[in-house]
């Protein structure tokens, strides 16, 4: 694979309604092609069929006022570590996508590793033999790992003075959760690094008692060190999805309760039906999100959008239809906030200053910039 190049294309749709009507292209004539097969994958992204996806997600690179800011770009990816399919902790090429070098050969799981703000390490989950979840560092120069804490979905704070982390029952196979106090289990920790001190977030004892735990997903730290945006996967029959914004410094529980606020969902389609599968903080306070539509039982995946919001569920920026059939998660974005990424189930793209995601490499189950 050459240079990743961001195509140069403008498509502006009306916000909110992939693929709606009044989409039209504009620019040099030259453009045409490009136009066209991006409408070509803006269809096959949306139809949510059996088939392959295409080999970029569709996009709608829209603001709200319809002004599209998705632009040409040659620009070189910062690094890349990931995770493969085969528990592999690595490095990637940011152009090629090939593996530059092995930090970990197996056994780390997914979807959140998170990397030191100098890049020089970069921590990640793995299950030990008694099912117990570990967070550890794997240093990019090469040498040994440190186990940092029991846990998994690890996020370093920007100033790299705190690691987040979730605690809560593994899905590890052949591993059995306790019933009895099944609900306490589930926790968001904030860890200082430097003497191993530690703020336990529970769920409130209120939702604890109706014996539906409310599972973490993922975590990310905005940029003021403080506060969180802890991604809650579905409570119960794909139901109870949430984004919450959590203030470390105030807050006592991690899905409701002083300090915590959620994010709403809005816009199309369906906003009361749709939710967020996943959402990480982005440099200005806004968020980077995945919003997916429905939730329900028959579960119905008509709808996968890569949004950017602010804290109020706004759109600010639509930069990829995702493919309904497929998870959006393991997202990622830059100090700058110039370079995104996310996995597409096991397909890993990149999107540059908000412009068209382009499909760098597969096979893996976690990324993050370095």
């Amino acid at each position: 694979m050459g240079a990743v190049t961001i195509a140069t294309i403008a498509l502006t749709t009306e916000p909110g309604r992939p693929g709606g009507a009044g989409r039209r292209a504009r620019g040099r004539p030259a453009a045409a092609a490009a136009i066209a097969a991006a409408a070509a994958l803006l269809l096959a992204g949306c139809s949510g069929g059996g088939s392959s996806p295409p080999s970029a997600t569709a996009v709608a690179s829209t603001s709200p006022s319809g002004a599209g800011h998705a632009k040409a770009s040659r620009a070189r990816p910062p690094g890349i570590a990931a995770v493969s399919t085969h528990g592999a902790l690595v490095l990637l090429n940011p152009v090629t996508g090939a593996v530059s070098k092995t930090l970990v050969p197996s056994g780390v799981v997914g979807d959140e590793i998170s990397a030191a703000p100098d890049g020089s390490a970069i921590f990640y989950t793995t299950h030990t033999a008694d099912c117990t979840d570990q967070v550890k560092s794997a240093p990019v120069s090469g040498g040994g790992t440190v186990t940092i804490a029991n846990g998994l979905l690890p996020a370093v704070s920007p100033d790299g003075t705190k690691l987040a982390l979730a605690r809560e029952p593994t899905a590890s196979p052949g591993c059995t959760p306790s019933a009895q106090n099944l609900t306490s289990q589930y926790q968001v920790v904030v860890h200082t690094l430097s003497s191993g001190a530690e703020k336990v977030l529970p769920m409130l004892p209120a939702a604890q008692s109706s014996g539906l735990p409310a599972p973490i997903s993922h975590l990310s730290w905005a940029a003021d060190n403080t506060r969180l945006a802890v991604s809650i996967s579905s409570v119960q029959d794909n139901e109870g999805w949430n984004l919450v914004i959590v203030n470390t410094a105030q807050a006592s529980a991690y899905e409701d309760g002083p300090g915590t606020s959620s994010v709403p969902v809005t816009g199309s389609p369906k906003a009361r039906d749709s939710y967020y599968r996943e959402g990480v903080f982005m440099p200005g306070g806004g968020l980077f999100v995945s919003r997916a539509c429905c939730a329900g039982e028959p579960v119905k995946n008509i709808s996968r959008l890569m949004w950017e919001v602010n804290t109020s569920g706004t759109l600010t920026h639509q930069v990829a239809l995702g493919f309904a059939s497929l998870e959006h998660t393991s997202l990622a974005v830059t100090k700058s906030g110039k370079w995104l990424l996310y996995l597409a189930g096991h397909d890993l793209y990149v999107s540059h200053n908000g412009a068209m995601p382009v499909k760098v490499t597969s096979g893996l189950i976690a990324a993050t910039w370095r």
